[in-house]
This record gives C-alpha cells, structure tokens and sequence, in this order.
C-alpha cells in the first residue's frame, strides 16, 4: 500500500472517534452533582472506555492520537511483511533471464526483461544499462546512485516505525501529565470523601492508561522498526552484489540490434 492508504486509515479512526466522542460524551461525562458518594464513585466506572471519554476534549485528543499511532503502526508492519522480502525486491526469475540474456550478449533482451518486471533490481539494471557507451566505471557510478535511490524507497515506510516509537511515549507522556493535573485539581477542589477520591482514582488511571497505551505501541514499533531495516538493508546489500556480478560480462558485451 501507499502512504496515503495508511493517511486514509487514520483519517477514518479519527472521525469515528470524534463520532463516538460526540454521540457518547454527555452521556459518560462527567457525573452529576450528588451528595451521595457511592453513586458519585459508580458513574467513574467502566474502564478503558470511560477513562477516554472522561478525560475532557484535550484528552480525548492525545487518545486519538495514540489510537491512529496505532493503527498506522500494525499496517505498517503488516505492509513491509509483505513488501521486504527478497521475492520482491530481487525476483528470481528477473535474475535467471537477465543472466542468460547477459551471458549470451543480448543486452537489448536484457533491458526488456527489466522493463517487464518493473521494481528495484530492475531500475538499478536499467540505470547501468543506459550508460553501457560511457564505460564500465560510468556503469558502476550509475548503479550506485541508483541503488542508494532505491534503498531510500525500501526504507522510507520503515522510518515511519521509527516516528511512532518515539512519538508515542511522548504523547503517553502528555495523557500521564494530564492526569496529574485533573487529580490534584480535584484534590484542591473537591471536598474529602468517597466521591473525591473516586475523581483522584479515575484521574490516575487516565494517566496510567495513556502510559501503557503509548509504551504498547511504542515497544513493538521499535523492534520491528530495527528488524525490518536489518532485513532491507541485507536484501539490498545482496542485491548491489548481484547486480555487480551480472554487469560484470558489460565490459565486453555488444549491443545486439534487432
């Protein structure tokens, strides 16, 4: 997928969110005035779900941006699963055919294999074959640059990974902060006894809560992020050296007109 595919994906976590915040937020807001603690403490339960929609438009926001941090996270690594593998970046049967049509002199036939199964081996051979009349070192400076091209596009979804690891815990950080403050408001504020504490409670476990949301989706970010770049980074090494190798028969080659 393309990077505004995953944009898409956000944008709809987003406005389902507001959606929900708009349709639910009276209802679980904030609780009405009682003198009665017990009820006052019960209105505070709910979990997760009513911790996100107690904790004011701010909040709700810094929730928001986590859940779509999220979500961008697991299409991300769900994306270069598929899409960092050595089946595409360097197809075998690109490999074969380009060989033989190497090992035969038919550099012609070659450029239409490359040309037929577009993708980074493809356009790092291609880019060594357009400058096949400047030389052999001409050839080598061409398919480095195009190489570094290429691994800049393998590697560009994969630096997304490494935003949100340290984007995350940030904004974790942010909820956390928040929750502090709405705790030691309601200390300042609210009268002892069951029903403020129920507030100090609820106020903490908002803070706690963004924490853990904003290291969950941190953690696994980070090690994917290092796994796949690990991973591009072999696969393009590899893939330079057998370029480097199939160009090698360029020093001799003649162009077979047809």
């Amino acid at each position: 997928m393309k990077l505004r595919h995953w944009l898409g994906i956000a944008l709809f976590v987003l406005g389902t969110s507001l959606t929900m915040y708009m349709a639910f937020g009276q209802e679980v807001g904030a609780p009405a005035n009682t003198t009665a603690a017990a009820p006052a403490a019960a209105q505070h339960s709910g979990g997760l779900i009513a911790v996100i929609f107690k904790s004011g438009p701010a909040g709700v926001m810094v929730w928001i941006a986590l859940i779509v941090c999220s979500v961008i996270s697991v299409a991300l690594i769900i994306d270069s699963f598929i899409t960092i593998q050595d089946a595409k970046i360097m197809p075998a049967g690109l490999v074969n055919e380009v060989r033989t049509a190497m090992e035969q002199g038919d550099l012609l036939k070659a450029v239409q294999f490359c040309d037929a199964n577009p993708g980074p081996l493809s356009r790092i051979l291609s880019a060594g074959f357009a400058q096949v009349e400047e030389g052999f070192e001409v050839i080598q400076d061409a398919i480095g640059v195009a190489a570094d091209l290429e691994t800049e596009k393998v590697l560009s979804r994969v630096t997304y990974l490494s935003v949100i690891s340290n984007t995350t815990p940030m904004l974790g950080l942010i909820g956390t902060v928040q929750g502090m403050i709405f705790a030691f408001a309601n200390l300042a504020t609210k009268p002892p006894g069951a029903e403020q504490q129920a507030f100090l409670a609820l106020n903490i476990s908002h803070g706690l809560w963004a924490t853990a949301v904003g290291l969950s989706t941190a953690v696994p970010a980070t090690i994917f992020y290092f796994f796949f770049k690990n991973r591009a980074m072999n696969i393009i090494l590899r893939m330079e050296a057998l370029t480097l190798d199939l160009i090698k028969a360029l020093r001799n080659v003649e162009i077979v007109e047809e």
